[in-house]
């Protein structure tokens, strides 16, 4: 099947991280595309124009979407609705609509309703750091990494086609999947760690103030790793937590029991299961690796000079 050439006019509704980084890729990647850029926030457009985010960022979402083909929604997923009904009447005929939220069947279902005989192809690229705002967003943070497109059942396949191309001229590996399938993998690889991370920093914290000991102090490597995936965005992550609950409670449920079984092999003294256990998972950390999602080199690539 032959893809269609690239989209001409690409808006991007909300100017964070991903949106930023969707901005600047189109502008890097795809030349011939003029980007329209805008954020509910009137101090991010400002920053926004000033960075040169994109060609055009007017005052409304009404003028930013005008004449696009392509609309990219990078808001939290708990605003998705909103925007899109925010931005409907506004839409031009046989634009396609797409999102980067990180959970998928609620995405899907809001903006269905939002958004009533529009090609809505939903995706998320499986790619960010934990800073946020218009001057985190850089072109390459999608290259090499997944983008998970999940259409509904009766999406046209030239328009998934379509979106699938814009997604590899961004650098991204596209992967089709339906929605369900896509937030119970989420919630194990991404959602559930991030509520580790919170939890565990969370109870660092409470440590230090309980005991008035040097916990955050002396934090080790593992627990620096934690803060970083803490630093992540409030908002977009307790949207993601709501809209993606009974995925993130099953997976929680599961990590909850293995926790568990760990917990009696080291008061048993079990040291082949704590062994067979970390073997297992040094396994898995250098496939990552070996699929060119994470850096080969020790300490994650970090610098170490004085």
């Amino acid at each position: 099947m032959s893809v269609p050439a690239p989209f001409a006019r690409v808006a991007v509704i909300g100017l964070g991280l991903l949106g930023g980084s969707v901005a600047r890729a189109v502008q890097a990647y795809m030349p011939g595309a003029v980007t329209t850029g805008f954020d509910a926030d009137p101090a991010v457009r400002m920053r926004a124009r000033e960075i040169e985010l994109a060609a055009e960022i007017p005052e409304t979402a009404a003028e930013a979407v005008a004449g696009a083909d392509l609309v990219v929604l990078c808001v939290p997923v708990g605003a998705m609705e909103a925007a899109g009904r925010a931005i409907a009447p506004h839409l031009a005929p046989g634009v396609i609509v797409t999102d980067v939220g990180s959970s998928k069947a609620s995405v899907a279902r809001a903006l269905a309703e939002a958004l009533p005989g529009v090609s809505v192809i939903p995706s998320h690229p499986v790619a960010g750091t934990e800073q946020s705002g218009p001057d985190a967003g850089f072109a390459a943070l999608f290259k090499g990494r997944w983008c998970i497109v999940t259409p509904p059942p009766a999406a046209d396949a030239d328009e998934i086609a379509r979106v699938t191309a814009f997604w590899e001229a961004l650098g991204a590996r596209v992967e089709v999947m339906d929605a369900e399938h896509h937030d119970r993998v989420l919630a194990v690889t991404s959602h559930l760690p991030h509520l580790i991370a919170y939890t565990i920093v969370g109870t660092a914290s409470d440590l230090e103030e309980v005991t008035q000991s040097e916990v955050i102090k002396y934090s080790a490597g593992g627990f620096r790793d934690f803060t970083r995936i803490a630093a992540s965005d409030p908002t977009m992550w307790r949207d993601v937590f709501l809209s993606n609950r009974e995925a993130v409670l099953e997976m929680l449920q599961r990590f909850s029991e293995d926790l568990t079984e760990l917990q009696k092999a080291i008061r048993k003294g079990d040291g082949a299961m704590l062994f067979d256990t970390f073997t297992r998972t040094r396994a898995i950390r250098r496939s990552i690796i070996e699929m060119g999602q994470d850096d080969a080199r020790p300490d994650f690539g970090r610098s170490h000079e004085d």
